[in-house]
């Protein structure tokens, strides 16, 4: 199983920490050597204040917390978990993607999600009520772009009639995409238009605010992976699906302690029924507990369930 360890790119709360210079690529080395799989990082340009207020986070922008973590490592996934597509233009998006993946010598993971955060959407001038179609239109405009030739494209209040860009990605013939939802058009999307699907633990509470389907059981992740299975075999794919999950026994926001005996556990339960990749986030409000908790969750964890 390879795991995925979110940098604290959201605490920004902690200044003197985790914005301080290094310390994002200090946390990605450590991670790097502790034998993680990638570091990832999330999406909130300009959340409303409502939601804050209500749990809600800020982040640095992912490509350039990415970049920071890439200057530091030489090896280790750089995963946008996940990048909301809709929110930005998609060929400025592709630039700074494929940028990243030159520089990084291919080390680029492309989680997408569709955004469920109306305000969000309002603030930075996209559309909210078509951010699914959206997001399907940027992927095919991405890799138009990807290609390197003269492209021509006619998007939603934008058009390429004959346009290159370059460099290409150093990921042939792009950088993996991941997209992310639990709902069946996230699960067609990614059987469809990408390489893998990352679901997320959500109770049937919380769906409506998230805009996306409750999953609250490995049952309901394993039917979820039925209904992939079953549409992949009806539209003739035949490559398989990165399958990314959140493993029990620790939180997603990165509070609480971790508990390493059930994390493995719950790894080895999802390993049993398709899952590839886990992504997981660490307690700690300073850049030295982030790093006693990689330390940790590498002897304790990635010892066990890594791949050799």
């Amino acid at each position: 199983m390879h795991v995925s360890y979110g940098l604290p790119t959201h605490r920004v709360d902690i200044e003197g920490e985790f914005l301080a210079p290094g310390a994002i690529g200090e946390l990605a080395a450590a991670a790097e050597a502790a034998g993680f799989g990638a570091v990832y990082t999330t999406d909130h340009p300009f959340p409303d204040d409502a939601w804050l207020a209500h749990g809600g986070h800020h982040a640095l922008d992912p490509l350039v917390a990415l970049s920071f973590a890439a200057a530091a490592t030489t090896a280790i996934g750089l995963h946008t978990n996940l990048l909301i597509a809709a929110y930005r233009n998609p060929f400025v998006l592709a630039k700074g993607i494929a940028t990243l993946d030159v520089l990084s010598g291919g080390r680029v993971i492309l989680g997408l999600g569709a955004g469920y955060l109306e305000p969000e959407f309002e603030a930075l001038g996209a559309s909210f009520a078509d951010r699914n179609d959206r997001m399907d239109e940027s992927i095919a405009a991405m890799r138009a772009a990807w290609t390197g030739s003269s492209t021509t494209f006619e998007g939603s209040g934008y058009r390429a009639a004959g346009n290159t860009m370059l460099p290409k990605p150093s990921q042939h013939p792009h950088p993996p995409l991941w997209i992310g939802g639990n709902s069946r058009r996230a699960i067609r999307r990614a059987v469809e238009l990408a390489d893998g699907w990352c679901p997320f633990p959500n109770s049937a509470r919380l769906a409506a605010r998230t805009r996306t389907a409750p999953m609250e059981t490995p049952e309901d992740l394993a039917a979820s992976l039925d209904y992939a299975r079953g549409h992949a075999a009806s539209i003739g794919r035949s490559a398989p699906l990165t399958v990314c999950f959140i493993p029990e026994g620790l939180s997603m926001g990165g509070g609480g302690a971790v508990d390493e005996g059930r994390v493995i556990a719950s790894i080895r339960q999802l390993e049993a029924i398709g899952v590839h990749w886990v992504s997981v986030a660490l307690p700690g409000e300073t850049v030295e507990t982030q790093l006693t908790a990689i330390g940790r969750f590498g002897s304790e964890v990635l010892a066990e369930v890594a791949p050799t």
